[in-house]
């Protein structure tokens, strides 16, 4: 009895497993003949790899598929990098989230010196004007030129407060290159060694790492813009500096990697348990922004969850990675075309998951 008991509960999860991966399969597939989806699509339950997906161009050059071995440019990503690395320093008691830019990195020129703090930043409420996301300055900024880190913060980072610091939300890459400078000048280090001494080392990502313009990195994929709205009409980005993305975004990574560093900070690995709660607190009143990422409930379908999400993308690339905090389930899709929204189509894959339909 026992023997037939346990068969028939094996059964009835493997038929679950099965329906379940089905319901996905089916949105996954609309999204690949509608929207022409190319890139990964990775779920993982308690940290273990659930369903896997590859499909499509990763270089359309060479008609290379992806596959295990693509290394996704990952952009805004990189900014949960950046946080983690704060997150570090405060729990060292090397950072005091309350003490202003001008406490650690005092050569800068910007009206915010004295009076943003670490959080303001990490919340993307400094007030600054943006000039570095201004429509008229992103191609001089980030494709024309390539800039020294502080050549691009006085440049492009060091504008007049036109809002009350930590009052409004505006989302920028700034605020994260100033995180990224802070991180340098307290370890008297690069950015990138910081990264990997602290990061991606200790958690053996190693097919993650900071890019320059000038690296040959093997199995990079290459973005691809949508021309003109039509699915099937791609073609290459204006060449830009990947360097001036900074601490902000200028990362790669891979499905599994990603994974690593996800279950790593939900898992305390890399940060104790208090961190990480103070972390994914998220700020209500500027749009429900925590450090690195955004954390909210939200209902799928009908099953009530909280998001933890951190979307990225660039001249092509798009990423968008969900855990949710009370189901144990992370979801990471990375492409390096426009043609689908991930924002739309990790609901869609979400509901198909915890809903089977």
């Amino acid at each position: 009895m026992k023997r037939y008991l346990l068969s028939l509960t094996l059964s009835l999860i493997i038929t679950a497993a099965y329906s379940q991966h089905k319901a996905v399969d089916r949105v996954i597939d609309s999204c690949i003949k509608k929207r022409n989806f190319n890139g990964a699509i990775l779920i993982a339950k308690n940290g273990k790899p659930d369903y896997l997906k590859y499909t499509g161009l990763a270089n359309r050059h060479y008609n290379i598929n992806f596959s295990p071995k693509t290394r996704f440019q990952i952009f805004s990503v990189t900014k949960t990098f950046t946080a983690v690395l704060i997150m570090q320093l405060y729990e060292q008691g090397k950072i005091n989230l309350d003490s202003t830019i001008s406490a650690y990195y005092p050569e800068y020129k910007g009206e915010a010196s004295h009076k943003v703090t670490i959080r303001n930043l990490l919340t993307y409420s400094s007030g600054r004007y943006l000039k570095e996301m201004d429509p008229k300055f992103i191609p001089e900024a980030y494709d024309q030129n390539l800039w020294p880190v502080d050549t691009f913060i006085n440049k492009y980072c060091s504008e007049k407060l036109i809002d009350t610091p930590g009052t409004k939300f505006n989302y920028s890459n700034g605020d994260f290159i100033l995180l990224g400078r802070i991180i340098e000048k307290i370890y008297n280090q690069p950015f990138d060694v910081v990264l990997r001494d602290k990061i991606l080392i200790p958690l053996k990502m190693n097919n993650t790492n900071y890019l320059h313009h000038e690296d040959i990195v093997a199995d990079l994929d290459e973005g691809y813009y949508n021309k003109a709205g039509s699915v099937d009409s791609l073609i290459m980005p204006t060449y830009h500096y990947i360097d001036n993305h900074f601490s902000a975004g200028a990362m790669y990574s891979t499905p599994h990697d990603l994974l690593i560093f996800d279950q790593a900070i939900f898992n305390h690995t890399l940060l104790k348990k208090a961190t990480v709660d103070l972390m994914l607190t998220s700020y209500p009143k500027l749009g429900d922004v925590a450090f690195g990422f955004w954390v909210y409930p939200r209902k799928i379908g009908k099953t009530n969850t909280i998001f933890a999400e951190r979307q990225g993308g660039g001249y092509g690339n798009e990423s968008n990675w969900v855990h949710l905090i009370n189901k144990g389930v992370t979801l990471i899709l990375l492409s390096n075309t426009e043609t689908a929204d991930l924002n739309k189509m990790r609901l869609d894959i979400l509901d198909a998951y915890l809903n089977y339909k």
